[in-house]
């Protein structure tokens, strides 16, 4: 069931096993509009649910998810369990594994991680675009957007959609911030599972607001607005005004 603070209850909803998912709602967008609660949601992988979040998840009244995870990822894994009325979209944005790429403690996590998420809009900005495309759709709402940990394609992907309803920069990076205490959950329930077998980069697990900061201002630079970038990508623009439209309150 849901926490009892207003805080919490307006934000995070709570998962014996999925540890990152939360409402994007209430942030002030366009002319003051909110963002409109119970519309669109973000989490870590929704494979582990099981019977103990059935009903909390029914009862968000879910229609679509969007699972970001690489193909290898679904198939290691699985997907979200069926529920009545659930869609359910892969959209895989093709990007450089960050295996290949070491993390150099002199760059630091949030300069490391602004840098990933640069190669992610540039390499993937096709089904960025797709996902958006998705999320603008009022049929599809309510819908969940996931990855694996909820906090990096999830991130990128749920920044560009709140930046485009006009949510500021900070709020989108202190949305963005509050994966790192559910890293840290996430983290804590994988060791005592004994599913940690190597030892993991910082910026895996980390999720710093500068980051974020970084990626959206450099993002500006290249492209101008993050409508601009996700027109560029392909995004056709009446789904730029669907998505104002059903999501600002």
């Amino acid at each position: 069931m849901l926490c009892a603070t207003v805080a919490v209850v307006d934000r995070t909803l709570s998962f014996a096993t999925t540890f990152n998912f939360r409402d994007v709602g209430g942030y002030a967008g366009h002319e003051g509009r909110k963002v409109r609660w119970r519309r669109l949601f973000r989490s870590d992988s929704l494979h582990r649910l099981n019977g103990a979040d059935d009903e909390v998840f029914a009862a968000l009244g879910v229609r679509t998810v969007i699972d970001l995870r690489r193909p290898h990822e679904v198939s290691r894994d699985g997907r979200v369990p069926a529920y009545d009325g659930l869609g359910y979209r892969h959209i895989h944005p093709e990007h450089q594994d960050w295996d290949e790429v070491p993390y150099e403690e002199r760059l630091g996590v949030a300069r490391y991680l602004a840098n990933r998420y640069a190669d992610l809009a540039e390499q993937g900005r096709a089904g960025i675009a797709s996902a958006v495309g998705v999320i603008a759709d009022a049929e599809s709402a309510p819908v969940v957007v996931h990855c694996v940990a909820g906090k990096d394609r999830t991130g990128v992907v749920c920044a560009l959609t709140l930046s485009v309803l006009g949510v500021s920069d900070a709020d989108i990076a202190a949305d963005y911030a509050l994966s790192t205490a559910a890293s840290e959950r996430f983290t804590a329930w994988l060791r005592a599972q004994d599913r940690l077998k190597r030892e993991v980069p910082q910026p895996y697990f980390s999720s710093p607001a500068e980051a974020m900061l970084l990626f959206l201002a450099e993002l500006r630079e290249r492209h101008g607005s993050a409508e601009g970038y996700l027109l560029a990508a392909g995004l056709p623009k009446n789904q730029i005004e669907a998505l104002r439209t059903h999501l600002l309150a």
